[in-house]
């Protein structure tokens, strides 16, 4: 997703949360690095701040995700790392690689290990961090361990260049290395290395579609949640700003190279790996989008995807019923969006005569910008994700969703603007958002859609009364129930 989404999906992040819990107290575990001291409170014990990587400074810069450290005394993990260098987050840093880890507290019974569910972050591939996720509520409820994850970002993540050949998916690789930690360290927090779901949100769930598609995941996770991050997602120009070039997820690698060479008005490695990092965020705009043709992604997702070739493993995937709206949102900032602004942006987007089929099929209405937020949504959200739940039910169990409620928390971005159930609306419902607070209704939905989650975490399925696509299961606050998402969102249209 293109780099000018970031801001608009910080908003319903909130802010990172260091406090401690005053009833805290500290408990221990010992992981192949060393013994580590984190922080039991609410139900749950929550270990923060775990290297997974070398910190990828100076000349790791630009490398494959090297060993972690270890050490001989207790390490504290009551505090989470920095998240990795993004422009105005004052705490980011390039030592950034390190992992949460939230447990329910272990009755004096428990007999088996328990799932665990690997978190990828949204934020366009250039923003955001693990720890804006609090677990504490779906480890708890659904009896899981849960794990979230930073990794490199923006030009340190997803940079290439002629002299680095393998370049320009560092940050997925770094998500591999995650997922070896978790192999290798799971049991010790009383997780089951053999039942590991990756899951994410937007850029994070573009990313676990890529690694259903990397041939060096294989076996380093046993579920796939999708959520609003389907391979197939794409934006023509205007779409998620004005003026903005039509966005996909991913770039093939010699295209990205080229725009490496003479980067920062360098010529050698050295040059760029001895820049600061203020200097190199500064090409996060040209380098947000995962590299193929590399070793990690040897052809593009959308291609893989295609031809089958993906990890044979179930798969939730779904979106919000107002994607869009988030985005749509922003055009109107500056003032109302006019019907006679809608037809330019039709007519610039996708040419008169089109433009003229989707103005019908689409009128511009009492408010121009749900219209185009409808198109948005239909166009480069919905209808390419069921196109890519229909590639995969080729081969593997895919259960399909969409997220409807449309009174959830939001943020405050224009207050005559219904947001609906926009662009992440769902994520306050599967973890703690920072201020974004749940009232009854939705705290009830919540239980709902952690119980599904967590049952797909652990058996594959998100329940026996949710079949498997081209059903699609709508979330709602009253009842869970079975929609044509093809028709709701006119995809027969649009694949004319």
């Amino acid at each position: 997703m293109q780099a000018s989404q970031t801001t608009a999906e910080q908003h319903p992040h909130g802010q990172r949360d260091r406090g401690r819990h005053p009833e805290a107290r500290s408990s221990t575990v010992l992981t192949r690095q060393g013994r580590l001291e984190g922080v039991t409170a609410a139900g749950v014990t929550t270990y923060q701040g775990i290297p997974y990587a070398a910190p990828p400074v100076g000349q790791l810069r630009w490398r494959p995700p090297a060993a972690p450290p270890t050490w001989a005394s207790t390490r504290t993990a009551a505090e989470p790392g920095p998240a990795c260098a993004q422009p105005e987050v004052a705490d980011s840093a390039e030592d950034c690689l390190y992992l949460n880890v939230t447990t329910p507290v272990d009755g004096t019974d428990r007999a088996a290990p328990r799932p665990v569910v690997v978190w990828l972050h949204g934020g366009a591939f250039s923003s955001g961090s693990g720890d804006q996720y609090d677990a504490t509520r779906m480890a708890r409820q659904g009896d899981v361990t849960v794990v979230t994850v930073n990794s490199r970002l923006g030009a340190l993540g997803f940079f290439a260049h002629p002299d680095l050949p393998d370049s320009g998916a560092f940050g997925l690789q770094d998500q591999q290395a995650a997922l070896r930690w978790v192999r290798d360290n799971a049991a010790a927090f009383g997780g089951d290395a053999g039942n590991v779901t990756l899951m994410g949100e937007s850029s994070g769930g573009a990313s676990v579609c890529a690694q259903l598609t990397s041939p060096a995941a294989a076996g380093l996770f046993h579920r796939a949640v999708i959520q609003s991050g389907s391979c197939l997602q794409n934006w023509p120009r205007n779409t998620l700003a004005p003026g903005d070039p039509a966005a996909t997820y991913f770039a093939h690698q010699d295209k990205l190279a080229a725009k490496g060479r003479g980067a920062l008005g360098c010529h050698s490695l050295e040059c760029l790996r001895a820049k600061p990092v203020k200097d190199v965020l500064s090409l996060n705009g040209r380098f947000h989008q995962p590299a193929y043709g590399t070793s990690v992604l040897p052809r593009s997702p959308t291609s893989a995807l295609a031809a089958g070739d993906i990890h044979r493993v179930p798969v939730l995937q779904g979106n919000t019923r107002d994607e869009h709206r988030l985005f749509a949102a922003l055009f109107t900032l500056d003032g109302p969006m006019t019907a006679a602004d809608y037809r330019r942006l039709l007519t610039e987007t996708y040419g008169p005569q089109r433009a003229a089929r989707i103005a019908r099929a689409y009128p511009p209405g009492a408010t121009p910008a749900l219209a185009w937020a409808e198109v948005g949504t239909d166009r480069s959200w919905v209808c390419p994700t069921l196109a890519a739940d229909q590639l995969m039910a080729r081969h593997v169990p895919v259960y399909s969703y969409e997220f409807a409620d449309r009174h959830p928390p939001a943020p405050d971005l224009r207050p005559d603007f219904p947001l609906g159930a926009y662009h992440s609306a769902e994520l306050p419902y599967l973890f703690g958002m920072g201020d974004l607070r749940l009232d009854d209704g939705q705290s009830a939905l919540s239980r709902r859609m952690i119980a599904a989650w967590t049952t797909f975490a652990r058996t594959g399925t998100p329940g026996d009364d949710w079949p498997p696509f081209p059903h699609t299961q709508q979330l709602n606050r009253n009842k869970f129930s079975g929609v044509d998402a093809a028709a709701e969102h006119r995809c027969a249209f649009w694949s004319q």
